[in-house]
């Protein structure tokens, strides 16, 4: 559906609003918190225009869109606020790698969110837009991981009441990040588990050590941007940007590369077990290469012995004996156990 969609938007004028990414029906959900110290506002806004009074208040206001596939409402927001087009681009392609972009009078910042379920690692996109009084976020689709910022900012507790739209972009953020952790907790999991078979492997140990490989690689793919994205917004001039704010950010930042290392030690692990799986699979390949060898080597002389004694000559060797086959078979038995005597002091058996 992406690819579609990009090949349609090719030869397009720039800042063409179309929606990239997979298709979405439900109707886009605009949910709009207003406080300050004293006092909280929060609804649900039936249309876009009830927003737009929020642009020029004193108070800090978070408008969260759930839902990027609308055009009119993206193209909407951009115009009342002033955003350029270019932005709003971004905005529906949700196939963007994670950035910074500084503007006069507002920062664009997109992340990655993710989701762990069944043993899937999903990624959403999130767009974020700090404003001087303001913060609006997109998401693809309806539900996140902000409960606790909003429940934090109902019920009057810690700082983000106190401080500025800055601060409340540093917890969105803060939240995504910390919830890398709880995604790279359940990928362990799955590692630990594979690590306890792979002593044992089978056709599904190898698919399940390729699936996690390209979900470290996707994992990379969301969090290395990211370190970036963190680091332009501490050495950010802006004034949106307090320096009291850098400081949290700094924390945000050594998260990240904490988050990192332990992406490459996961990398590191399953390149590991992809080794020893592969060395048990040509190890047990040896060995049933080695039992046929030996059961074909002690073939070799019986089959030899037969081969002359099924010769049809009229004269040959004790085929008038009355003992001739029984002789035969004993001198077949006395070579087989040579054999494998000879075997077992050479220690091939």
């Amino acid at each position: 559906m992406a690819t579609s969609a990009r090949s349609e938007k090719a030869g397009l004028p720039p800042g063409t609003l179309m929606h990239i990414g997979e298709e979405k029906k439900h109707t886009p959900k605009i949910s709009i918190l207003d406080y300050n110290e004293i006092k909280f506002e929060e609804k649900i806004a039936k249309n876009v225009e009830e927003c737009f009074p929020f642009r020029r208040k004193k108070s800090v206001t978070w408008i969260n869109i759930d839902g990027v596939h609308d055009p009119a409402i993206i193209q909407d927001i951009g115009k009342h606020f002033g955003f350029h087009y270019l932005l709003l681009e971004d905005i529906m392609n949700n196939e963007q790698r994670p950035k910074i972009e500084t503007f006069e009078d507002h920062i664009f910042v997109i992340l990655k969110m993710l989701t762990y379920e069944k043993k899937e690692i999903s990624t959403e996109q999130i767009s974020i837009i700090i404003g001087k009084n303001f913060v609006i976020s997109f998401q693809e689709t309806e539900g996140d991981i902000f409960g606790p910022i909003r429940k934090r900012i109902r019920e009057n507790k810690g700082k983000l009441r106190k401080r500025g739209p800055d601060y409340l972009a540093y917890s969105l953020i803060d939240a995504i990040v910390d919830h890398y952790f709880a995604v790279l907790e359940k990928l362990e999991e799955q590692i630990e588990d594979v690590e306890e078979t792979i002593n044992r492997p089978t056709a599904e140990t190898i698919k399940i050590m390729h699936h996690l490989k390209r979900q470290t690689i996707s994992l990379q793919r969301s969090i290395w941007p990211l370190r970036e994205v963190v680091s332009g917004m501490m050495r950010s001039e802006s004034i949106i940007l307090k320096k009291t704010t850098a400081i949290y950010l700094r924390d945000v930042y050594d998260h990240t590369i904490q988050i990192m290392d332990t992406i490459e030690t996961f990398r590191d692990i399953l390149a590991g077990m992809m080794e020893v799986y592969l060395f048990s699979l040509s190890n047990k390949t040896n060995e049933i290469m080695k039992v046929l060898t030996i059961i074909g080597t002690i073939f070799i002389p019986l089959t030899f012995i037969t081969g002359i004694y099924g010769m049809n000559f009229d004269f040959m060797p004790a085929l008038s004996w009355e003992y001739g086959y029984y002789a035969v078979m004993i001198g077949m038995l006395l070579i087989v156990i040579f054999l494998l005597f000879y075997f077992r002091k050479r220690r091939w058996i």
